[in-house]
C-alpha cells in the first residue's frame, strides 16, 4: 500500500489550528463511539484505561493533523513511518490481549467515521472548499486503511511468534516428562508452556511424517517430539506424541486412529509417569519388524514384551532349563521340545495336546514318558515348571 500523499491537500494554518484546538474533544468523540459500538472494547476503555485510550487517540489524530499541514518541500515518511508503527505495535498488543481483529478493525472504521463527522464539520465552518474537502476525507480514510493493514500485520505476527514458542516450550517440556526429570525442572516447563496437566498420558511412537496425520485426528493438548529422542537412533525418523487422557474408552479410540499409522501404543500412566509408558513403547518396536505398517498395542503383547525385557538372561533361563534335551539325538529334542512346550501351556491335558500337535494321544503318551526319562523329577518341581514355561512360553 503506498503513502497517501497529504502534500496535495494543503490545508491552510486556520484549519489546522482550529482542528488542533479541538483535538481533545475529538478523542473524546472518537473513544466514546468506539466504546458504544464496539462491544469488546467497552470494558477495556472503561475508568483510568479510557482516559489512557483518549490520549492514544488524540495523539493519532494529531499526527495526521500535523501531516495535513506538511508543504511540498517537507518528506511526510517519517511521521507515516511512526503511524504505522504505532498500529502495529497496537495490533501486536491485541493479539497478547486475546481479542481478535475483527474487534480492532470495527473499532477502526467506529474511530474514523467519528472523526471525520467532528473534522468536516470543524473544516467546513472554516470555509474549506468542496474539492479539499473530499480530498481531506480521501487522506483520513486512506491513512485508516493504512493503519489497519499495520495493525493486522502486527497482529498476525504475535500470534505467529507467540504459537511458535508456545509450541518450543511444550516440546521442552515433553522431553523433560520423557526424561524423568525432577518435580521442580518439571513444574518450570509447564509454568512456561502453560499447560494444564491432564489426568494421563500415554505414549506413542510412530514415523514423523505419520505423527503430523495423526495430530490432526488427537486433542490439540497432545505433546510431540519430532527429533532426537532418547534411545531411538536418527535414521529410524521417528516421532513420539504424548496423548492425554486416552484410557479407558479412549484407548479403543486412540487405537482406531493409529490403525494403519505403524505406531506403537505405550501403555496409559498418570501424566507424570508417563516416561514408563515411553519405555515401553520403544521396547515395543520390536515387534513391529515383521509388519511396519501395524500399529502395536503394548497393552496386548505383554508376555512378548517380559520375555524379551533381557535377551541374553533369556537365552540363559533356555540352554539351563533345556539342558537335559541334549543327551537325546537332535530330531528326537526338537519333537520332545515341541512336546513339552505344548504340555506345559495345555496344562498336562493329553487330547488337547495331541490335537495342537496333529498327532495320536498315544504319541504323546510315548513322548511324554520319554521326558520324564530325560528331565526326571524336575517336572514335578514348581521352580522348575516355571523354568521351562518361560524358556518355551515364545518358542516356535
Amino acid at each position: 500500500m503506498t503513502d497517501p500523499d497529504f502534500r496535495a491537500l494543503d490545508l491552510d494554518a486556520g484549519v489546522i489550528a482550529a482542528l488542533l484546538e479541538r483535538l481533545p474533544a475529538l478523542a473524546e468523540h472518537c473513544v466514546a463511539a468506539v466504546t458504544a459500538d464496539v462491544p469488546s472494547y467497552t470494558d477495556a476503555f472503561a475508568g483510568p484505561m479510557g482516559k489512557t485510550i483518549e490520549r492514544a487517540v488524540e495523539f493519532s489524530i494529531g499526527g495526521f493533523l500535523r501531516l495535513a499541514a506538511l508543504r511540498d518541500q517537507a518528506d511526510p515518511s517519517e511521521p507515516v513511518a511512526l503511524a504505522v508503527q504505532g498500529a502495529y505495535e497496537l495490533g501486536r498488543g491485541e493479539a497478547r490481549a486475546g481479542r481478535s481483529m475483527d474487534a480492532l478493525l470495527a473499532a477502526y472504521r467506529v474511530g474514523a467515521r467519528a472523526s471525520w463527522r467532528e473534522m468536516s464539520a470543524i473544516a467546513f465552518d472554516h470555509g474549506l472548499s468542496a474539492d479539499k474537502m473530499a480530498r481531506f476525507a480521501d487522506l483520513v480514510f486512506a491513512f485508516i486503511d493504512k493503519l489497519s493493514a499495520a495493525s493486522l500485520s502486527g497482529h498476525a505476527d504475535e500470534l505467529a511468534k507467540t504459537g511458535m514458542v508456545r509450541e518450543r516450550y511444550l516440546e521442552r517440556l515433553a522431553r523433560h516428562l520423557l526424561a524423568g526429570d525432577s518435580v521442580e525442572v518439571v513444574a518450570a516447563a509447564i509454568e512456561h508452556a502453560t499447560w494444564t496437566p491432564p489426568e494421563t498420558l500415554t505414549a506413542v511412537l510412530l514415523p514423523v511424517a505419520r505423527a503430523r496425520q495423526a495430530l490432526t485426528h488427537l486433542q490439540p493438548s497432545t505433546l510431540q517430539v519430532t527429533e532426537d529422542l532418547p534411545g531411538v537412533d536418527v535414521e529410524q525418523n521417528l516421532a513420539v506424541l504424548l496423548v492425554p487422557d486416552a484410557h479407558d474408552r479412549g484407548r479403543e479410540q486412540l487405537l482406531r486412529t493409529l490403525q494403519g499409522r505403524g505406531a506403537v501404543v505405550g501403555p496409559v500412566r498418570p501424566w507424570d509417569g508417563v516416561r514408563t509408558s515411553y519405555l515401553r513403547a520403544l521396547r515395543g518396536l520390536a515387534l513391529t519388524r515383521e509388519e511396519p505398517q501395524h500399529t502395536i498395542d503394548t497393552d496386548r503383547h505383554l508376555v512378548e514384551l517380559v520375555l524379551s525385557a533381557d535377551n541374553d538372561a533369556l537365552a540363559d533361563l533356555r540352554r539351563v532349563a533345556l539342558a537335559p534335551l541334549t543327551q537325546v539325538r537332535e530330531a528326537s529334542a526338537d519333537r520332545l521340545q515341541e512336546t513339552l512346550r505344548s504340555w506345559l501351556l495345555n496344562h498336562g491335558q493329553r487330547d488337547r495336546v495331541a490335537a495342537e500337535l496333529f498327532v495320536h494321544p498315544q504319541t504323546v503318551r510315548y513322548r511324554l514318558n520319554q521326558l520324564r526319562e530325560v528331565f526326571g523329577d524336575q517336572l514335578d518341581d514348581p521352580q522348575k515348571i516355571l523354568e521351562l514355561t518361560i524358556a518355551l512360553g515364545t518358542a516356535v
